[in-house]
């Protein structure tokens, strides 16, 4: 096995790999993660910071919403326990096996698509809001490539928003103690992180500047409504991969963006 930052060969597919690894590695992530997420809860980050308390998306009554990235659908079967109009998308359909026995489980309905969030299967001017929790993003080389899709299916005066890893964390290595404050490589080395087992590409996971965001969402008719870097809340002693009580007091881990379409 190969990890670490190197450069995709041009025979790779970043996006089947991803599709690929989500899908067989569902179930240990859930394991994982599962507790923190909750089953039925919108929380948009390892902060813990949850959409019940800060509304980032706006009043969802008599709007219709659309979740890409969903993972296992946790936001999306928060909102529709709500009473609101949800449709949730993931690239992986093991993902979305989970989302559909949690849905069970909790007795819970919403249309759950499989779908490249770059090629969606919607009509133009289909969605009120659209949102993603840590999906798609990491994922994709090029972020226009969503943002121009978001903006398609989303009705002008429509709301995008979305959390995503910060990007000053991309200089640091992956450890939530004090030893990870110390910046490894460059804020602006583009290398991608993969993960590969011979010949064949696993995962692969892209570095995005805050440049990066601000001007290809304007370049996809976007106007900025709001940049969120949500503080370690005091207290709060989870640790979940890079994020933890630590170091996520001192060097910021997400980064949200509300944007309103054009």
């Amino acid at each position: 096995m190969q990890y670490g930052h190197h450069q995709l060969s041009p025979a790779d597919n970043p996006i089947n790999a991803n599709e690929k690894w989500w899908s067989e590695n569902a179930g240990d992530y859930l394991t994982e993660h599962g507790e923190i997420l909750g089953d039925n809860d919108f929380i948009w980050g390892p902060e813990g910071l949850r959409e019940a308390d800060i509304e980032f998306l706006g009043t969802l009554t008599q709007k219709k919403v659309l979740e890409i990235g969903a993972g296992a659908a946790q936001c999306s079967r928060y909102l529709a326990s709500r009473g609101i109009d949800v449709v949730a998308t993931d690239l992986a359909s093991g993902m979305l096996t989970h989302a559909e026995k949690l849905n069970h489980t909790y007795g819970i309905e919403f249309p759950l698509i499989q779908a490249d969030a770059r090629q969606l299967p919607f009509d133009d001017d289909s969605f009120d809001v659209i949102f993603t929790s840590f999906g798609v993003l990491p994922f994709v080389p090029e972020l226009t490539e969503v943002h121009n899709e978001v903006s398609r299916v989303l009705r002008t005066g429509g709301i995008w928003a979305y959390s995503a890893l910060h990007p000053t964390r991309w200089m640091f290595p992956d450890d939530p103690t004090e030893n990870g404050l110390t910046a490894i490589r460059s804020y602006f080395d583009r290398t991608p992180y993969i993960e590969r087992n011979d010949a064949t590409l696993d995962y692969a996971e892209f570095h995005h500047t805050l440049a990066d965001h601000m001007n290809s969402l304007v370049d996809s008719g976007f106007t900025i409504d709001e940049l969120f870097e949500p503080p370690w809340p005091a207290g709060r002693d989870i640790v979940w991969g890079g994020w933890g009580p630590q170091r996520s007091h001192i060097l910021p881990g997400t980064l949200m963006i509300r944007a309103i379409a054009n």
